[in-house]
């Protein structure tokens, strides 16, 4: 029913300004524009993201949004460069080396926006490729 629609990711934000500058200046997206709602809406890919005004800002602790990347590595360098700071994590069933974590199928990194939205890279490992080793 609902497999051929477009897909909003809304994301809850305290500071519009703050948050445009991030979403623009340090991640590369493109202004839409402003709906009449407050929302403040961009395309990213077939999907929109759209940010609306939350005086009290997240309370999720969970990726809000993932963006799927061809190369992981290079969108880290590419992003710390911007000013984008990301997670480390060193738990016995899951950690990070050099921001990314193998997750069965593919590598994620994780970084928050200004507002406190957890985002998230990921970079799905080929079926038939080797997976890295814990050395």
């Amino acid at each position: 029913m609902l497999a051929n629609t477009t897909v909003t990711t809304m994301l809850p934000v305290v500071d519009m300004a703050r948050a445009r500058e991030f979403y623009e200046k340090r991640l590369g997206l493109v202004p839409g524009g402003f709906r009449p709602d407050g929302k403040f809406v961009y395309r990213v890919g077939g999907s929109t993201l759209a940010l609306f005004p939350r005086p009290e800002g997240t309370k999720a602790e969970h990726t809000a949004i993932s963006f799927q990347v061809p190369d992981i590595v290079a969108s880290i360098d590419a992003l710390e460069k911007a000013g984008v700071v990301f997670e480390d994590y060193d738990f016995p069933d899951f950690k990070t080396v050099d921001h990314v974590c193998v997750l069965g199928a593919e590598k994620a990194a994780w970084f928050k926006d200004t507002e406190g939205n957890y985002l998230c890279l990921h970079e799905d490992i080929p079926q038939d490729a080797p997976l890295p080793s814990d050395t």
